[in-house]
């Protein structure tokens, strides 16, 4: 067994799904960050588990193909993109690698690979940015937490956010120094500005940027917007969010609009969609029009009811409203409910009805009033869906099951609850959303089996 601080020699064999590669030597598994399938290497052991090793590296002895240089200064530190050291070629292959081990390690589930879905661009692509805020010896700063750390590293621009995004977050930080203000310190529970949230439109010019705070800006708000207006003329809204919440949480409490509108209009697949800052949409919307037709395709919906669980501000749900008989969505956040009404009024969508309801809720909710959907789309967060949802969900006997995931382990969890209650997995395919990160989307399509 290896002692921490040796350095042996090892050959990188693939890259994990948190973005680190791995080799084998005298059967012992050593992780490595920042390394390229085919790398030749010298590591230093930095940590000894029982059965697996962390180690950096030491010395690049040969390099993979699929390496090249990196383009980013806060690369090493800030973890945001883990793989921008090779190839957009090479981390395609990863990812559908990577959703196709989880079907067969976690679920038991083999079939043939469909090939991954790439993303039209890797730059500059997010619609959204979070930007938590520090306080440091020369005053206020931005950037993003380190891996697997509350470390906040400083991160003047980032080539994954659109430029208003990290202007926006620039220009927040310079009021606060200018003005002697802080940012907020959660071990202090002193100081004022958390977080900047900066959301954008692809397909028109609106930009929202919201100031997360722990109370108000009092007399300097005005100066606070004309500010962020001079440095920022492509807003269109400026939002304060009251936010005295303990813990993890970007956006709660209440919020405010300073000037102009407090949400954004977009429009995806031709469908025009008003968004609040806590609705959810996709983060990379050309790509996510890309994913909601092959759901649709996967979800057949033509003259049928389709319930859309996790619905959001109704995304997914209009997109098959086109050709379904009716659509109902679910969704628990009730601003992303009264969007997705809006949304469904504004495009002239008159089959598609929502209701304010966990997934678990609405599954015994439809089942008890025993509406019968031939089909249900699932969208859940990362962490899936809860055992006793999908319980309910195939209670009520749909005839397919279109599941949508940014989680391949948790996705193929699910599945095999589904395949429990007598739904047969079809097929699964990647959608490569989030591109140089180490996160990729996943579509799989089920049926009942008859």
């Amino acid at each position: 067994m290896f002692k921490k601080n040796d350095i042996i020699p090892l050959t990188i064999e693939s890259i994990t799904n948190e973005g680190s590669g791995i080799g084998h030597t005298d059967g012992i598994a050593v992780f490595v960050p920042m390394t390229a399938a085919g790398d030749e290497l010298r590591v230093r052991i930095v940590k000894v588990q029982k059965s697996y090793c962390y180690g950096i590296i030491e010395e690049v002895i040969t390099p993979s193909p699929d390496r090249v240089p990196v383009d980013c200064p806060s690369y090493k530190r800030c973890g945001g993109c883990s793989l921008r050291h090779i190839t957009y070629e090479a981390e395609l292959r990863e990812k559908q690698r990577w959703v196709q081990d989880a079907m067969r390690r976690i679920g038991g589930f083999t079939m043939e690979p469909l090939p991954i879905l790439p993303s039209p661009s890797h730059t500059c692509y997010r619609n959204k940015a979070q930007f938590p805020f520090g306080q440091g010896d020369t005053g206020s700063y931005t950037g993003f937490f380190a891996p697997r750390s509350h470390e906040l590293v400083p991160v003047e621009r980032c080539l994954i956010q659109s430029e208003i995004a990290d202007k926006a977050a620039d220009a927040v930080v310079r009021f606060l120094n200018e003005t002697g203000m802080r940012a907020y310190d959660e071990k202090m529970r002193r100081g004022l500005v958390r977080h900047v949230y900066v959301r954008r439109a692809v397909n028109t010019s609106d930009a929202v940027a919201v100031i997360v705070a722990s109370g108000g800006f009092g007399a300097r708000t005005q100066a606070l917007v004309e500010f962020l207006r001079r440095a920022c003329p492509e807003l269109s809204g400026i939002v304060l969010n009251v936010n005295k919440s303990d813990g993890n949480t970007v956006l709660a409490g209440d919020f405010h609009t300073l000037w102009g509108r407090g949400f954004i209009r977009d429009s995806l697949g031709g469908i025009v969609y008003e968004l609040a800052p806590q609705a959810f949409y996709q983060i990379n919307p050309p790509q996510a029009e890309k994913l909601y037709r092959k759901a649709v395709e996967y979800a057949a919906p033509e003259g049928k009811t389709v319930l859309d669980m996790y619905c959001g501000a109704g995304t997914i749900s209009l997109f098959l409203a086109k050709a379904a008989k009716q659509v109902i969505g679910a969704e628990i956040i009730p601003e992303a409910v009264e969007n997705a009404r809006e949304n469904a009024r504004r495009n002239g969508i008159e089959n598609a009805g929502f209701i304010c309801a966990d997934a678990s809720e609405a599954a015994e909710k439809f089942l008890r009033d025993g509406v019968r959907p031939e089909v249900v789309v699932v969208d859940p967060p990362r962490k899936g869906m809860d055992e006793a949802a999908v319980r309910t969900l195939c209670g009520m006997a749909p005839d397919r099951v279109v599941y949508v995931s940014c989680n391949p382990a948790t996705i193929a969890r699910d599945i095999t609850v589904f395949n429990s209650c007598g739904y047969e997995l079809k097929c699964a395919e990647a959608v490569d959303m989030f591109p140089r990160t180490s996160h990729v989307e996943t579509v799989a399509l089920m049926e009942k089996v008859k």
